[in-house]
């Protein structure tokens, strides 16, 4: 066991940055928390500013430092994972961000991806197993690479440096040392080879993005450096492993062997399978992404994401104000019995998997003189749910498989209405773990293998343990009733917005 005493999970999200400190056993000891803000430049642009989720980040941890008393000198190495696609573009010389961080949910490059998807779709999607969408990192790069003059400059000086938010927030923990990323954020870029397990050079050509400005790629688990103590609370900590989000929960579920399924239930929501050391190409919407890569070995996974889950909740409460705050939703979907014939396709972003669809727009139908807003926060509730059936089964098709029961995680699976409902529409047992914030456990995970204090993934089994397992109840026939107008619901919600708008 290394001298620390204690392992540090950081997870970089889209709301906000949380750091969860474990002891050796991994059992929780304390939290820390703290909200950055989104911001909205024009219709379906969304962006973040950089120095504020640093500055978060480092806050979240300081807060979990006081909450446990912990001395960072205590803490044995830091894992981190982060919101996946996002981009950074910064000064190297400097450290100054050149432009805001562009967030996965961005919608400014639609149109152009949908006329690189008719000439390009499948040369991209063969290569990185993700198909050609502005979800990914590749388009936000090109987009400041061709407006943001500043970009020019420094490329030209040597002086450019992009990339996702893990490597903004690495290279500026270490006081500029470090500046690489893992094989899984790389396979969200649309810019790795998945085949050949390397930036590609014919699609960095295509989108004029050269390699020298991408971060090295490493390992999920591994050092990489040391903190800079006159940059992070006065202490130098090896940062021991990094990954995606959706990775490191899928490895804090302790989802390790072949056929696992998690899903996380955050702003938007995520299912993954492990695929094990099997690349499995999607006929049915879903994306082909590496999980992880330890010790020279690489695990796949099929991903489905949609892009609206907590993110609906929280329009509720402060788009619509008919909640006082997001836990309110259970108890009222629970009184009302059913949702009034009222189906909600929470389509802000437009749609992601299955139907990749950027001119979606959120649609509410369904409504009559008997509506009562009691349907409408039911509806958003079951909203969730729905998409995870039309993902889940979009995975049992692509990966031949019966999934026999689903874990659970994120900030929703609090709200039992909601896992009820889940598991009801699923037709299979939902599994809440003690530790839901699986992201940043995930990412301690890997933090300590890769400091060397395991040898293998396989400790993460013993650690997992159940909380509350939900049971379906419903027939058949009413799931099947109820996805048949979901379906009908989804139809009318796609593209809505007019290429161009």
């Amino acid at each position: 066991m290394s001298k620390g005493k204690y392992y540090l999970g950081l997870d970089q999200g889209t709301t906000g940055e949380t750091a969860l400190i474990f002891d050796a056993d991994f059992r929780l000891i304390s939290k820390g928390y703290r909200e950055h803000h989104n911001l909205y430049p024009q219709p379906g642009w969304v962006e973040h500013d950089a120095i504020e989720i640093l500055n978060s980040a480092i806050s979240a941890v300081d807060k979990a430092l006081y909450a446990g008393h912990v001395s960072i000198s205590d803490i044995a190495c830091i894992g981190i994972d982060h919101e996946g696609e996002s981009v950074v573009a910064w000064d190297k010389s400097t450290g100054k961000p050149i432009y805001n961080a562009i967030v996965w949910a961005d919608k400014r490059q639609a149109d152009y991806c949908e006329n690189l998807k008719k000439q390009y779709g499948d040369f991209i999607s063969d290569k990185t197993g993700v198909m050609v969408d502005s979800y990914f990192s590749a388009t936000k790069i090109s987009w400041i690479l061709d407006n943001v003059q500043l970009a020019h400059e420094l490329e030209k000086e040597n002086k450019l440096l992009v990339g996702n938010i893990d490597a903004w927030l690495m290279w500026n923990f270490s006081g500029g040392r470090i500046f690489n990323t893992d094989y899984s954020t790389a396979s969200r870029t649309m810019l790795f080879n998945i085949n050949e397990n390397r930036w590609d050079e014919d699609i960095l050509k295509l989108f004029n993005i050269p390699d020298n400005i991408l971060p090295t790629i490493c390992e999920s688990s591994g050092i990489r450096g040391q903190t800079d103590p006159e940059h992070f609370l006065g202490a130098a900590v090896p940062i021991a492993g990094g990954c995606t989000d959706q990775v490191a929960a899928l490895f804090g579920q302790a989802c390790i062997s072949k056929g696992n399924v998690k899903t996380t239930y955050g702003t938007s929501g995520v299912m993954l399978m492990n695929t094990g050391d099997t690349i499995i190409r999607s006929n049915n919407g879903l994306l082909t992404t590496i999980g992880w890569s330890l010790k020279g070995n690489i695990t796949y996974a099929l991903d489905g994401s949609f892009y609206t889950a907590g993110a609906a909740t929280q329009w509720l409460r402060d788009g619509l104000e008919i909640i006082e705050k997001a836990s309110d939703t259970e108890k009222i979907a629970f009184n009302i019995g059913e949702n009034g014939d009222v189906y909600f396709v929470p389509a802000f972003s437009g749609l992601a998997a299955p139907n990749w669809d950027p001119y979606a727009r959120g649609t509410i139908i369904g409504i009559t003189g008997g509506t009562k807003k009691a349907h409408i926060i039911r509806a958003t509730l079951e909203s969730t749910a729905y998409q995870v059936k039309d993902i889940f089964d979009a995975m049992e098709q692509d990966g031949n498989v019966k999934i026999s029961s689903m874990k659970v995680d994120g900030g929703a699976t609090a709200n039992n209405f909601l896992m009820q409902f889940q598991s009801d529409i699923l037709g299979v047992p939902i599994e809440v773990p003690e530790i839901m914030e699986a992201t940043a456990l995930g990412a301690a995970y890997f933090a300590a293998i890769g400091l060397g204090d395991y040898a293998s993934e396989n400790f993460v089994e013993k650690h997992w343990k159940v909380a509350r397992r939900f049971e379906p109840q419903m027939s058949e026939d009413e799931r099947d009733h109820l996805m048949y107008k979901w379906h009908r619901a989804v139809s009318r919600a796609q593209g809505w917005i007019e290429r161009g708008e």
